[in-house]
């Protein structure tokens, strides 16, 4: 029985020469990979190769097989069309990081709608304003409460994040730190939503450390995470 469901496209990778294999999270559903047979190849047919961009929001029909790891699709159209995401350099650059910290970060074949509201608000806002140079890192931040490692902010006032025990601490460990002037962006940006967050004014060096922390942070604490290779790509692209 075919199902109706919003996805954003989490990867696609060619398989053979006219195939594609995408990685989707849908709201339904959680997590499915998709065996799109012959896409590349086909010019009339319904699903076509620009819909399966990193990060794009679709409306799928799919048929989800019990006990397979690959799906099909049947239909696919776009419900909310970006105007800037693919197009500018660094919003593009932001793109490919986000999805494949995403790619790196969510495994789960079960519905979580909370999480997929807040990912197609948070790349809608992202397609919709200019200021974006630290979207990535209040984005990396809200999505540690979905993912269940949000910082412990009981001890608000620590001088030093523990980023292994994931709390404000007052005195140094051998654990991983933030600390320095990285410390006080990381206590304003908690708990601060897309627009507050343009009130934060960070240095090129503020932001990579406290980027690289997070990356490191996500390391630390989700099973098999990889540290992107966009990363990179991104840390140029904002100095």
């Amino acid at each position: 029985m075919p199902i109706t469901t919003k996805a954003i496209v989490f990867s696609s990778i060619k398989y053979g020469d006219t195939s594609l294999i995408v990685k989707a999270y849908t709201k339904d559903e959680g997590l499915k990979s998709y065996m799109l047979k012959g896409v590349l190849a086909s010019k009339k047919g319904k699903l076509k190769t620009a819909y399966f961009q990193p990060l794009t929001q679709l409306e799928i029909v799919a048929n989800h097989k019990v006990n397979s790891n690959l799906h099909s699709i049947k239909e696919a159209k776009v419900y909310y069309h970006y105007q800037t995401l693919h197009t500018q350099i660094s919003k593009n650059a932001l793109t490919l990081f986000l999805a494949e910290i995403l790619g790196n970060s969510i495994h789960e074949e079960e519905n979580n709608p909370a999480l997929f509201n807040f990912l197609e608000a948070a790349l809608q806002w992202l397609d919709t304003h200019s200021n974006v140079a630290n979207f990535h890192i209040c984005f990396l931040l809200v999505l540690t409460k979905y993912l269940g490692f949000y910082p412990d902010d009981t001890n608000f006032d620590g001088e030093y994040f523990d980023l292994l025990e994931g709390q404000f601490v007052n005195e140094q460990s051998l654990n991983p730190m933030v600390k320095g002037n990285v410390i006080k962006f990381l206590k304003d940006l908690l708990g601060m939503n897309f627009d507050e967050m343009l009130t934060i004014k960070m240095n090129k060096k503020s932001r990579q450390e406290l980027l690289n922390a997070l990356v490191l942070y996500f390391e630390l604490h989700l099973q098999g995470f990889r540290k992107p290779k966009s990363l990179a790509i991104l840390q140029e692209v904002f100095s």
